[in-house]
């Protein structure tokens, strides 16, 4: 069984306080796969790029394990293209250019061979095009997990809350997760949003770590203080596909393994703001990624002395 990725494959153009890059790879599925694949070796990813995307980065993915016969490469066409600038603070940017090139017509094709799909993962597109691929999957796959933002709460409110009601995770920020429901509170809002059809509620809270709520359960996951942090971009979609990549590695959907999840995937995305783009996430040892995790066990390990 196969755990699909989509999601944008795209070039990024980014600026913060440390520094600025000219074009490099990034896109919601990049970062996702490649994070999924340092605990599951048989993640796919169903994405579009132009033919101005290097082969070589597209060998990048083989060489993780990530199958590509989903990846589509457009002759003629340039690849989605995001421009940003982050203030000092690392938690807000400017958007300076977007450029949606082959994402403006994106028709999800699943090949053949993804229809064995137990998990899946969709990265923040339209909702249409997230409803569209569930919808050419053969069977239901075992876990759904969709990511989404603001934008789209903004511009098609309706379609996205159709797309909520087909996952079992649904994954946003904090901010995203008071303008979808319409509560302050947090945990009002997570009620709120568990009645729109998701069993699991992950919300991100960027430096201040993650919450998860199932039921009437909530577990708060820490964040990892870091003495530098270069670049946030994927961060959010690092966190995402290390989270399903370790669910669809143990095979068991409950409450502790989610918990887990957030964990490896909080892990995953630590690395991933440590450099800018990709270059992190690319050449990780095992050692280096079991350390990392034991990191955020001890964070919060306690005993209480009677």
């Amino acid at each position: 069984m196969s755990l699909i990725i989509i999601g944008t494959v795209a070039f990024d153009a980014i600026e913060t306080p440390f520094g600025k890059t000219d074009k490099i790879v990034g896109g919601a599925a990049t970062y996702a796969s490649l994070a999924a694949s340092y605990f599951y070796n048989k993640a796919k990813i169903v994405a579009v790029v132009g033919d101005d995307f290097p082969k070589a980065d597209i060998d990048s993915f083989k060489d993780h394990g990530i199958d590509t016969e989903g990846l589509q490469v457009k002759a003629g066409e340039k690849s989605f293209f995001w421009s940003g600038k982050y203030h000092n603070d690392m938690n807000s940017r400017d958007t300076l250019i977007t450029e949606l090139n082959v994402l403006e017509n994106f028709d999800p094709i699943i090949p053949e061979s993804y229809q064995d799909c137990e998990y899946l993962m969709l990265g923040n597109l339209t909702p249409q095009v997230q409803q569209t691929v569930i919808k050419r999957l053969k069977n239901r796959p075992k876990l759904i997990v969709m990511d989404t933002m603001n934008f789209w709460m903004d511009i098609m409110m309706d379609d996205l809350l159709e797309t909520i009601k087909l996952v079992d995770v649904l994954t946003i920020n904090d901010a995203e997760a008071r303008q979808l429901s319409g509560e302050y509170s947090l945990v009002k809002a997570a009620k709120k949003i568990l009645t729109m059809g998701p069993k699991y509620l992950i919300i991100k809270k960027g430096e201040h770590g993650a919450l998860l709520f199932h039921e009437d359960k909530i577990f708060s996951a820490p964040a990892l203080p870091l003495a530098e942090v270069f670049d946030p971009t994927g961060a959010g979609d690092t966190f995402a596909g290390g989270f399903i990549g370790y669910l669809a590695k143990v095979g068991t959907i409950n409450f502790n393994n989610m918990k887990n999840a957030i964990i490896y995937g909080s892990a995953l995305a630590s690395f991933c703001v440590e450099k800018f783009g990709t270059e992190k996430l690319l050449n990780l040892t095992e050692e280096e990624v079991a350390a990392r995790i034991q990191e955020f066990v001890n964070l919060s390990a306690f005993t209480i002395e009677a």
